[in-house]
């Protein structure tokens, strides 16, 4: 993929992004109907929640900070503790940030970047608005992360890395920011079949969470050759019953599922 395409795909999600963020609305990110096909009586809870998140998850985070984007729960994965640094890739209104503040604690400390500046300035604004001291959120790339080498411990994501054209780069800079031992604990999309050519350069589906996925083999791969052990790509069927209605009777079920993916950086 050349470096003109990349941009062009890069300045979509950016642009979808930051009508997300300013328009109120819930779910508008997954989907190549952007912004937004979701009906009017759904909320971001009600999407959450059918994600896997609880309703206390609902209640601790600042108001505004789950837009209903995603298609899994991280946080049931990652296994945080007291104390350790989080980085959140693609961290939107920073509500996976919000949430792993609480349990790493005062003594932890959790990074949110995110590339669409009005996703940034709608996060600064939750974590101003409520006293939440541990959460930095900062402007920048996957591809080149605003971070130092060998700081993380605990790498989340959800439904973003789909949206990068160049995911080599993503899982590089992620093996070069966690520490020794650091594990990456992400929820996303893979595909589980070839999509048409039509669908392929429609840039809505890259927008929309569809276009850019991985098959498991392939991401596999990549995070071998980056140099991550204890691989695990785990796809979930039935997360198809919430993707059918990202656009419903277009069957993108048929092509991408949701997937938690996890992987460990070695000691040594």
């Amino acid at each position: 993929m050349d470096k003109q395409k990349n941009d062009k795909i890069r300045s979509a999600v950016r642009e979808n992004y930051g009508k997300v963020a300013t328009s109120g609305m819930a779910g508008c990110g997954c989907s190549p109907s952007s912004c937004c096909g979701t009906p009017n009586n759904v909320t971001a809870a009600d999407i959450s929640l059918g994600l896997g998140y609880s309703g206390k998850d609902m209640t601790a985070v600042p108001e505004g900070a789950n837009m209903g984007l995603g298609c899994g729960n991280p946080q049931a994965i990652a296994s945080l503790q007291p104390g350790e640094t989080v980085l959140d890739l693609g961290s939107g209104g920073g509500f996976d940030c919000f949430l792993a503040a609480q349990a790493v604690g005062d003594k932890g400390h959790v990074i949110g970047v995110d590339m669409t500046p009005e996703m940034i300035t709608k996060s600064r604004r939750n974590a101003e608005n409520t006293g939440f001291g541990n959460v930095d959120f900062r402007l920048g790339e996957l591809e080149n992360l605003p971070i130092a080498d060998g700081i993380v411990d605990v790498i989340i994501s959800n439904c973003v890395i789909n949206l990068s054209p160049e995911k080599e780069r993503v899982f590089s800079e992620a093996f070069r920011v966690l520490k020794p031992g650091g594990r990456l604990a992400i929820s996303d999309v893979v595909a589980t079949a070839e999509l048409p050519d039509n669908l392929k350069k429609d840039m809505r589906f890259h927008t929309g969470c569809i276009a850019g996925a991985s098959p498991v083999r392939e991401l596999e791969s990549m995070l071998h050759q980056t140099g991550f052990e204890n691989i695990q790509i785990k796809p979930k069927a039935e997360s198809r019953t919430f993707i059918r209605d990202w656009m419903p009777g277009s069957k993108i079920e048929d092509y991408v599922v949701s997937a938690t993916i996890e992987a460990v950086k070695p000691l040594t």
